[in-house]
């Protein structure tokens, strides 16, 4: 084993975390109506934004 501390969380903590947060949408989707639909369309539209501002922005 190597001595080199794990570099996992690095690399897939915020990917984690958008899975997480569009999981929750779907599952408030399909719970019902009222606040659980702004629920839906808040995880699921933020997966959208930032998709969105990932082809947009131009890294320097």
């Amino acid at each position: 084993m190597s001595s080199r501390p794990s570099r996992f969380w690095k690399t897939f903590a915020i990917p984690a975390v958008i899975a997480l947060v569009i999981g929750v949408g779907l599952f408030a989707a399909l719970l019902g109506d009222g606040w659980w639909d702004t629920l839906a369309w808040l995880g699921m539209g933020t997966a959208a934004l930032l998709s969105i501002k990932g082809l947009l922005v131009r890294r320097g």
